[in-house]
C-alpha cells in the first residue's frame, strides 16, 4: 500500500514560516483531522502539519 504523504522519514525540507532547512524523522496521519503530521530531528517535541513545510531542490 503507498503512502499519500508527500514526505518520509530522512526527506530533507524546509519549515516555511522561520526557513529552517531541517530532517523529517517521524510521521503520523491524524485520522480525526485528516493531516499528516511530522517530527523532525532538529526539534523532535514539536511537530509539524504538512502544509508547513515544503522540499526545496
Amino acid at each position: 500500500m503507498a503512502n499519500k504523504n508527500k514526505y518520509q522519514s530522512g526527506d530533507k525540507v524546509t519549515i516555511k514560516t522561520s526557513d529552517e532547512f531541517v530532517t523529517i524523522n517521524t510521521w503520523l496521519f491524524i485520522k480525526n483531522m485528516k493531516q499528516y503530521t511530522y517530527t523532525i530531528k532538529e526539534h523532535p517535541s514539536t511537530f509539524y502539519f504538512e502544509y508547513e513545510l515544503v522540499k526545496k531542490n
